[in-house]
């Protein structure tokens, strides 16, 4: 048995979890009647509530529908996600917590500290060590040629280190990831900006051109106040008086349609 659950555990397409036969429309009704009854106040009308998964939990519920009552957030320790165990924790292990050989400092070299105690610490420069693990990769790689031709027996040393060298230089990619991240939020945001600017300069081009025809119209003699008023009185089926009040009122509105 201990066999056949890890083996569940471990394949690529895990089933899910027992407890999904107990999320039915029966026992979700039966759930949410109980916790009508539960938040009932003194007049003995239920109140709206928003429940805890806490609050939830202090109810004497049946078993079949205590599944359905969501865990609380883990806050720490690790889950397992088929098979392999995860941190819970967003901050990114460092190689020696894992065992493995650092090849580039985590901090400015000690001589450079001495030379200058009173300066702040140099960050570190993540582009100069890739370029420099990307080339001892390249010559690794010659020499574990060179080793298969001549004595292929000795290749595991020589793997050993283009493996170390592989992990170094996935971790200092790794640790651009929080700057990735921020720089394309900021990249997203000022496109925003930039976007709601142009319509915003459209609006008040289009504004512009409104303006000066009806300035336009104004200077020919055409009474735009009263032709607004007349077209919106002729649009809601009113009587308007006056033909040629109508008739501004129907040049008005084709020249704004031109306009737009």
């Amino acid at each position: 048995m201990a066999d056949a659950g890890q083996q569940r555990t471990l394949t690529a397409f895990a089933p899910p979890p027992p407890l999904w036969k107990h999320f039915t429309p029966t026992n979700l009704k039966k759930l949410e009647d109980i916790k009508k009854e539960a938040s009932k106040g003194e007049d003995g009308k239920p109140q709206k509530k928003k429940w805890t998964p806490a609050e939830l939990r202090s109810l004497d519920l049946p078993p079949e529908l205590r599944y359905l009552v969501p865990p609380e957030i883990p806050t720490s320790g690790q889950y397992s996600v088929f098979g392999e165990v995860q941190n819970l924790s967003t901050a990114l292990p460092s190689l020696k917590d894992q065992g493995i050989t650092q090849l580039y400092p985590s901090s400015p070299t000690a001589e450079a500290d001495q030379e200058q105690p009173s300066q702040p610490a140099r960050p570190l420069h993540h582009a100069y060590y890739l370029l420099k693990i990307s080339k001892s990769l390249l010559l690794n790689f010659l020499e574990l040629m060179g080793i298969l031709s001549k004595s292929p027996e000795q290749f595991e040393p020589k793997v050993e280190d283009l493996r170390n060298l592989f992990i170094n230089a996935h971790h200092l990619l790794n640790l651009y990831r929080p700057h990735q991240a921020r720089e394309s939020l900021i990249l997203m945001m000022e496109e925003q900006l930039s976007h709601t600017r142009e319509e915003i300069q459209q609006m008040d081009k289009l504004k512009d051109e409104i303006t000066g025809v009806l300035d336009q119209l104004k200077k020919d003699g055409i009474d735009v106040d009263q032709a607004t008023e007349a077209s919106n009185s002729e649009t809601k089926g009113l009587s308007s008086s006056g033909e040629k009040t109508r008739a501004d009122a129907r040049l008005l509105w084709e020249l704004l349609n031109e306009v737009n």
